[in-house]
């Protein structure tokens, strides 16, 4: 079975109450009432609907009104009614986790990645891991809501494959999402990798005061995932943010992409380059010129003050927060989250510059701050989201 997306905006009631609990805590029927908009009736009918299908719990804890005031039964989330799997597939590393109801994650484990190998090839061996994985810890199949899949490059989600993608044209055409389907028996939802790290955000509970977010992620390339309202913003055709694509400076014949000056491939170039003219650095780059294992050598060196380093990582730091104070500028963001695997180790220099950016230029500053943060799960987000996205879509669907 595959998973559409439904469109942009519908929410029903079921979701709304199960996404206040989730993100709130414990809560009692009343305050979903004032929270959520829905009359004491709906929201009676509903929390006794999911008490039954065991997705909600009364905690035993209880508030109380006042001295003649009967006690409010608090409602809480049953972490392990539902639990959901996440694949994050890429070039050089496949990420897989399992995370139950409330977004923790139970299980974690990375595979060699998809850059050279048949997609028939590596998908079958991603249906292995999770079989394991399940085996592991012991999950019973039938409390798996299905798979979250994340893949690079641009998507067709209704046909569930991959349009164009730079670091895996093997997989270009391919039915990804079918093809998981069928191999893990599983229902299974394709999306792309910002959108899932901004849910993962979301699900975490990490961004509970954000009206308008984004969590920016930059892996192989640069993207961003938006929450709006507290809803994913998709787009036409939930291809979103690729910043990294973006023209950045100079003409269409001269200019540069943020990518080509901003992302971890930029940063190891000039890093080569600037050996080859004669500066010294105590990052240890690649023989096989690997731009990814070199950024994260140059990534280490900077946090132990390599001078070269940290103005390699300066400057792309520098580009990003252009786009950065863009998107919260046009957008009115009073959130930004930072995530992917390029900010594992250099997402503490990322992170102030951005900030102090933010805290200059950002056009509505006399209203509200920006909130900038690493995201709690760096280098796995985007498997995390995707877990969180196929967990939202089953808790919506009534059993």
């Amino acid at each position: 079975m595959t998973v559409t997306h439904t469109p942009s905006g519908v929410t029903t009631s079921r979701a709304l109450v199960l996404d206040r609990i989730r993100a709130e805590g414990p809560v009692s029927r009343v305050e979903l009432a004032e929270r959520t908009g829905l009359t004491q009736a709906a929201i009676s009918n509903l929390v006794r609907s999911l008490l039954d299908e065991g997705l909600l719990i009364e905690t035993g804890e209880k508030t109380f009104t006042g001295a003649k005031g009967k006690p409010r039964v608090l409602l809480g989330l049953n972490p392990r009614a539902r639990c959901s799997v996440g694949v994050q597939i890429g070039a050089d590393w496949i990420v897989l986790v399992l995370t139950d109801a409330a977004g923790s994650v139970l299980a974690r484990t990375r595979v060699r990645g998809a850059r050279s190998r048949p997609p028939e090839q590596v998908v079958h061996e991603i249906g292995a891991q999770i079989d394991l994985m399940l085996t592991l810890t012991n999950v019973q199949r039938n409390l798996v809501a299905g798979v979250g899949l994340v893949v690079p490059g641009a998507l067709d989600v209704n046909k569930g494959s991959i349009l164009a993608s730079r670091s895996m044209p093997l997989w270009e055409g391919f039915g990804v999402r079918s093809a998981m389907a069928s191999v893990s028996s599983l229902p299974t939802l394709l999306d792309n990798v910002a959108t899932a790290a901004a849910m993962g955000d979301f699900w975490s509970g990490a961004i509970p005061e954000a009206t308008a977010h984004c969590t920016l992620y930059m892996g192989a390339s640069i993207s961003a995932g938006l929450l709006l309202g507290g809803s994913i913003y998709r787009g036409s055709s939930s291809n979103t943010g690729p910043l990294g694509s973006v023209l950045f400076r100079g003409d269409r014949q001269s200019g540069a992409t943020l990518e080509e000056v901003a992302g971890p491939r930029a940063v190891a170039e000039r890093a080569r380059a600037a050996v080859s003219a004669g500066r010294t650095t105590t990052a240890k780059l690649s023989t096989d010129q690997d731009p990814f294992s070199d950024f994260a050598a140059i990534a280490t060196a900077a946090v132990h003050g390599d001078p070269l380093s940290i103005a390699l990582i300066e400057e792309s730091a520098d580009y990003v927060a252009d786009a950065v104070v863009a998107l919260v500028n046009i957008l009115d963001l009073d959130s930004v989250t930072l995530a992917g695997p390029s900010f594992t180790t250099a997402g503490s220099l990322y992170l102030p510059l951005i900030r102090q950016r933010l805290n200059h230029e950002a056009f509505a500053l006399p209203k509200h701050p920006v909130a900038v943060r690493l995201s709690a799960q760096i280098t796995d987000a985007a498997a995390v989201g995707a877990a969180a996205l196929m967990l939202q879509h089953s808790l919506s669907q009534p059993d």
